[in-house]
């Protein structure tokens, strides 16, 4: 399985110099955690809301002066679509980042968070039980 298989395929960005205040409006908007953030169509970072509870809120700074490429995670290691799954998700893991961002030839297009891998995971399990549950009537057949 690839990361293609579960990525979010939705990608809600914005420039760096959009301020953190902007950056927390569209999270609201879009329903997302994060934003990633993006100059000539190529993926520069990735701002999420504990950044700025964390790092803006908690320092006392201003979200409406502060721009997201001053708080945005830059040390950040990008999955490719075509990534093995397992891999993806040790990297995951390892990093202990909630989300991360999934490109091709630089560009973002899409993420994978651990919502993505809560979801992979359960419909794996709905297909095991189920597959347990055609068995079991079988052998009582």
């Amino acid at each position: 399985m690839k990361v293609r298989d579960i990525m979010t395929t939705r990608v809600v960005s914005m420039p760096r110099s959009a301020t953190v205040t902007e950056a927390a409006r569209m999270m609201r908007d879009e329903r997302v955690g994060s934003v990633l953030i993006v100059e000539n169509d190529k993926l520069v970072g990735i701002l999420t809301d504990r950044q700025i509870t964390h790092t803006v809120i908690a320092d006392g700074l201003d979200p409406r002066e502060v721009n997201v490429g001053d708080v945005m995670h830059e040390e950040f290691v990008p999955l490719e679509p075509e990534m093995d799954l397992l891999q993806a998700l040790r990297l995951q893991r390892e990093l202990a980042m909630r989300r991360l961002p999934v490109v091709e030839n630089g560009t973002p297009v899409g993420i994978v968070s651990v919502s993505d891998v809560a979801a992979f995971v359960r419909e794996g399990v709905d297909t095991i039980l189920m597959e347990g549950t055609v068995r079991v009537r079988r052998r009582k057949t």
